[in-house]
């Protein structure tokens, strides 16, 4: 089933319009690339020739888990830019309060992740364990927990803040904690409480 890039207003205090627009076409590129895997194993898979060491087909399932994860990590991102900041909810500050002893530890734990993150810094609700945590991914399947439901996504790619920021990725990710559009963090933490594995 092909899918289609969803559109994302430009009202970010974040990153420049020309960075939010370049960032974009690389989003779009993910969507494009995961219709083309979808294309390739629905029509010429090569199963037969499968094998774990180099084929066809473990090609394109390593190309398919990497291109959609691109796309649904990026949809994420795009969602918590914003200009919004304030407060933070009661959902989200009481799964912080739990899980890290306070927002301002959570807060700590979340900056240290973003630097040491090369690809993506998340904040998560991990579903096995009924916790909340922190994680780095080097790379868009680099490093995901597999029952992870993403509340925070924080793109640490240096094509997210290099055009605005040059080297200071600290100046970045500051600017990203001052605006997290806690409303849709609020929506994101309700489905804790139902999700279930």
């Amino acid at each position: 089933m092909e899918i289609s890039a969803r559109q994302f207003p430009y009202n970010t205090g974040i990153v420049s319009r020309k960075a939010y627009d370049d960032h974009m076409t690389l989003y779009e590129g993910y969507v494009g690339k995961t219709n083309e895997v979808t294309q390739v194993l629905s029509t010429n898979p090569e199963w037969a020739a499968s094998n774990a060491t180099a084929s066809h087909y473990r090609g394109w399932k390593k190309g398919e888990t990497y291109a959609i994860n691109g796309v649904i990590l990026h949809e994420l991102y795009f969602q918590n830019l914003g200009n919004a900041g304030g407060p933070v909810g009661t959902k989200a500050q009481n799964i912080m309060n739990r899980n890290f002893g306070g927002v301002d530890k959570w807060k700590e734990d979340f900056i240290a992740c973003a630097k040491a993150a090369r690809g993506w810094c998340l904040f998560v609700y991990e579903q096995r364990t009924g916790t909340c945590r922190n994680i780095v991914l080097d790379s868009h399947e680099d490093g995901n927990i597999a029952t992870a439901y993403p509340l925070i996504v924080l793109d640490m790619y240096e094509h997210a803040y290099f055009i605005d920021y040059g080297t200071d990725k600290e100046a970045y990710i500051n600017r990203f904690m001052s605006n997290i559009p806690w409303g849709i963090i609020e929506k994101r933490a309700a489905v804790i409480t139902t999700t279930v594995v």
